[in-house]
């Protein structure tokens, strides 16, 4: 059996690792990988394909656009042309890009298996273009691979068939589990003398957010004057890229915030499994702070993956200045809620889901 797999942009390939290797360790059953992208994008970092332990693409399509419909239009011409050349028997699409709906399209169109991962997550705002993704990509999949009862719940709810959902878990603790020795201490740490657990994290990415630059301005006061004097000797750390980088560095920083580079998978995994507490719009970052026990805060109102504040470590605090004063504070005290770590979250994810495309193809 032959699975394609397609990935959108660098948050993807991690979630896919685990299933690549998965893969490897099976007979009868190849991969092929395939990156939307460009291979000179600047999100790839040279150890990302080392330290996820997984082949680069078989093929990059080299699209490369700020438009979600270029990117669909440009996907979905690339994509045919490959996959006619390179037939597969189920092609495996990520997560809720313009780039996987034009995949998803494209393999119904060809009448190829297709499977989601990770499906059934909402935000229940179709204005957003990614909502807009997560409904066609679902509707078009033959096999719905989710994260957890919740997201069964939202397929449930929306007609699929129960025979093509699985609850499989979620992948992203299988990197986690596997990782949990290799992690890298970065450099960065000795130089600003950051101890374990006396820092704060902080990523920001999400386009909303960046676009209202005087409410985020109020955010990073927030962050700077949350708690007095106690948080001055609160280092926090910032691997930010590009846009946000550029916004967050025109403020006016405290000292304790220091804006780092984007630093390796390894070493960002270390970062954020020893830290105090992380500041986020990451759902992914959220989801690995509730597996590593990390107290955590996200600036959304809204997270894919409700079991992250039901049974984790996150808390929602939208993007309102006042409430996240009043979180980093908790944060900062250590009275933060009692957490625990989700069903199937066991590292076990990508073996259910090679064992499910092997039954189904048998």
């Amino acid at each position: 059996m032959k699975v394609c797999i397609v990935a959108g942009a660098r948050p993807n390939f991690i979630k896919v690792a685990p299933l690549i290797r998965a893969i490897q360790r099976t007979e009868g059953i190849s991969e092929q990988l395939v990156f939307a992208g460009r291979s000179d994008d600047p999100t790839l970092e040279g150890t990302l394909f080392d330290d996820l332990q997984i082949p680069h693409p078989d093929v990059f399509l080299g699209v490369d656009s700020d438009s979600l419909s270029e990117i669909t239009g440009q996907v979905m011409s690339a994509f045919d042309r490959y996959i006619a050349e390179h037939p597969a028997d189920v092609v495996v699409v990520v997560d809720d890009l313009a780039s996987t709906m034009a995949a998803a399209i494209v393999t119904k169109k060809r009448g190829i298996c297709l499977a989601h991962l990770v499906a059934g997550t909402r935000s229940f705002d179709i204005k957003m273009p990614k909502e807009v993704n997560r409904l066609v990509i679902d509707g078009l999949s033959d096999l719905l691979f989710t994260a957890g009862i919740s997201n069964n719940s939202i397929t449930n709810r929306e007609g699929a068939e129960q025979s093509r959902v699985y609850m499989v878990g979620n992948i992203l603790i299988d990197n986690l589990r596997f990782n949990h020795d290799r992690w890298q201490r970065p450099g960065i740490m000795d130089e600003l003398k950051l101890e374990e657990g006396k820092y704060i994290v902080f990523t920001l990415n999400r386009k909303a957010l960046l676009e209202d630059q005087e409410n985020l301005k109020k955010m990073i006061q927030a962050i700077a004057e949350v708690n007095g004097e106690k948080l001055e000797r609160i280092p926090v750390v910032a691997p930010l890229r590009g846009l946000a980088k550029d916004v967050v560095s025109s403020f006016h920083l405290p000292p304790s915030f220091f804006l780092l580079p984007p630093l390796p998978y390894l070493e960002f995994g270390y970062l954020t499994s020893h830290a105090m507490g992380i500041i986020t719009d990451s759902g992914n970052v959220a989801e690995e702070a509730t597996f590593n026990g990390v107290p955590c805060i996200t600036l959304n109102s809204y997270t894919e993956h409700i079991e992250t504040v039901k049974q984790g470590t996150n808390v929602l605090v939208g993007e309102d200045a006042d409430q996240l004063t009043a979180a980093l504070h908790d944060m900062v005290c250590g009275n933060w809620k009692k957490c625990s770590v989700p069903d199937r979250w066991d590292g076990r994810t990508a073996e259910r889901i090679v064992q499910i495309l092997r039954d189904i193809t048998a």
